[in-house]
């Protein structure tokens, strides 16, 4: 685990956060789990539009897209169970949160994570 820190507006997002590498790990993602106290980073091998599916994902969801230099690309907050997401912007990083965490993050605000 790794915790998510905004270094624009320098506060820590969330101090929990598990790293998601591997193409299950990604697939499978919050999929039959409990509402958790942690965030989820998503690592992918290039920046490319990531879309994010909530099959079988039983609560709301709060995300960032995030560019290769970790810079937020784009928002979307409160995606709802069982719906798809497809972002207009690039991403090399997903980052899902539980739904209110993630503060006054915006736009363009460098994220950093081990």
């Amino acid at each position: 685990m790794t915790s998510i820190k905004n270094k624009t507006k320098k506060f820590v997002i969330i101090k929990k956060a598990k790293i998601c590498r591997s193409l299950w790990a990604k697939g499978t993602g919050l999929m039959l789990k409990k509402k958790p106290d942690y965030g989820m980073i998503f690592i992918f091998r290039k920046e490319q539009a990531n879309p994010i599916t909530m099959f079988m994902v039983f609560f709301p969801v709060d995300l960032l897209f995030l560019d290769k230099n970790r810079r937020v690309a784009e928002i979307k907050k409160g995606l709802k169970p069982f719906k798809d997401y497809y972002p207009k912007a690039k991403s090399m990083y997903v980052v899902e949160f539980p739904v209110g965490v993630m503060g006054k993050t915006a736009v363009g605000d460098k994220i950093l994570f081990n």
